[in-house]
């Protein structure tokens, strides 16, 4: 077997059975091709690469090839390679991704010019009706031209899926390979949350002691951030409040940052009249039990002992029930509790307080740990354990969550 079937499937299964042409013109952001095609193949896809002759004088084919461990197409011959991949004909690809593509071939894309293997494969998958995704990579100013403006409505008209560039240093520069291919993911999902808007609130509370302290907690935010990834890969609309310990945020989220309890609360108002009613919140949060009665400037570092009032802080979750009480609820809770019944007796307990209608339930141990170990409880007393990686878990979370009819 060639080495890239070592590596293929080991991010996930997300895109298992699925088959990829990546399509490669002429733009310096070529030499990123060989990453982009090996994350595609960690997520399970089979990568299939086809090359511009300009492409060809960026990054040699052979790299392609090394990446994926398919033949490279850099031209169409009697074997009508743009036809078995991309024509209406049993194993066809399930996906055209140009990466990075040209302003010159944005426009014979929509003009339906083929002189090159890249936009003959074009013109036969938007004729069979092939999805089709996008990344430019050009210069600023070619970016902002008018024609190629044009173009890309055109191409959108089409059906045509656009990954927006990062403008910066005069240039239209292609999407960072994460979110290539995050949108890759998602556009072959199932997309069974679709239309449906979710509120994720994740990390810890910063409950201040003077100017300069602070009281806090060892949540990172990880597997919030894991979970609003799965619900955008399943087509929903995402909002994630992570407290400011939490980092590694992709640009696809649609995020915003809170501090204290109080904060918190005041951002969720604004992101609840913002968009409405949510159909799925999501607490996996560490919210902090009790805040201290803050003192004005710093105290000063020469005492041998003081002594700080703690208040007990709203129940976060609760309010945003009652605020809420026809969208679908999961809460997380962190028990010291190595005996999984007595946790599950626990978060049974708590979730019957609140009215939620999940809830997750571990070990301190594996809050801070890239791997954990979950009990996953519903209303019904059902109980399901998952373990491995967080972003495994969060996955299990979100396909529970969209068994249980979320919305």
């Amino acid at each position: 077997m060639h080495p890239a079937g070592d590596i293929r499937g080991s991010k996930g299964d997300h895109l298992k059975d699925k088959k990829i042409v990546l399509c490669i013109t002429g733009s310096i952001a070529a030499v990123e091709c060989v990453k982009l095609a090996r994350e595609l193949s960690r997520y399970g896809a089979d990568v299939h690469g086809v090359m511009t002759s300009s492409a060809t004088e960026i990054l040699g084919p052979y790299s392609i090839e090394f990446a994926t461990g398919n033949p490279v197409v850099t031209e169409l011959t009697g074997m009508v390679e743009h036809v078995t991949f991309c024509g209406d004909v049993p194993g066809k690809a399930d996906l055209v991704l140009v990466a990075p593509i040209t302003a010159n071939t944005i426009g014979k894309m929509v003009s339906g010019i083929d002189d090159t293997p890249v936009t003959t494969y074009l013109t036969t998958a938007i004729g069979t009706g092939i999805p089709i995704i996008v990344v430019p990579a050009m210069h600023e100013t070619m970016y902002a031209h008018p024609m190629v403006i044009k173009n890309i409505g055109i191409a959108r008209e089409m059906g045509i899926d656009f990954v927006q560039p990062v403008l910066e240093e005069n240039k239209a520069k292609m999407a960072s390979i994460p979110q290539i291919v995050e949108r890759v993911i998602r556009d072959l999902s199932d997309r069974k949350m679709a239309g449906k808007k979710v509120l994720i609130i994740a990390g810890s509370t910063r409950e201040p002691i003077d100017d300069m302290r602070f009281i806090s907690n060892k949540a990172t935010g990880r597997t919030g951030i894991h979970l609003a990834k799965e619900a955008l890969r399943n087509g929903a609309d995402v909002i994630l409040l992570a407290g400011q310990n939490v980092s590694g945020i992709p640009d696809n989220i649609n995020s915003d940052r809170f501090t204290s309890t109080d904060d918190l609360l005041r951002r969720l108002e604004l992101v609840t009249n913002d968009h409405g009613d949510l159909d799925l919140a999501i607490f996996v949060a560490g919210i902090s039990d009790y805040t201290p009665d803050k003192r004005s400037g710093k105290i000063p570092s020469g005492k041998k002992k003081i002594t700080i009032e703690l208040t007990k802080t709203p129940k976060v979750i609760e309010r945003f029930k009652k605020l809420f009480p026809d969208t679908f609820l999961v809460g997380f809770k962190a028990e010291s509790i190595s005996d999984e019944g007595e946790l599950m007796k626990k978060a049974f307990n708590r979730m019957t307080e609140v009215g939620m209608d999940l809830i997750v339930a571990n070990d301190l141990s594996g809050v801070t740990d890239e791997e954990n170990t979950v009990l996953v409880i519903t209303r019904s007393k059902e109980v399901f354990k998952a373990s491995g990686k967080k972003d495994h878990i969060a996955q299990f979370i979100i396909e529970k969550c969209i068994e249980l009819n979320v919305g």
